[in-house]
């Protein structure tokens, strides 16, 4: 049986690309939805879990920023 990763083991999250981001937070969802670990895990997770939900939504609001310029962009030369 494998150890759970400590905060140490873990990357820092402001590293992490949207893809990384998202398949660490599906995995976070997964364990707290077993109900079977302490409190201070428990606590743990559901942090590191809002701080990559977080994470991904900045990469998505990056992304619709940088659609919404090219969108301008596109309609500006062609007016």
């Amino acid at each position: 049986m494998t150890e759970p990763a400590t905060q140490q083991d873990q990357p820092d999250i402001s590293t992490l690309s949207y893809e990384q981001a998202r398949e660490e937070l599906v995995m976070t969802v997964k364990r707290l939805e077993t109900g079977n670990l302490p409190l201070e895990e428990s606590l743990r997770l559901w942090e590191r879990g809002e701080a990559l939900a977080d994470r991904c939504q900045s990469w998505l609001d990056g992304a619709r920023e940088r659609l919404d310029k090219a969108r301008e962009e596109t309609a500006e030369d062609s007016e």
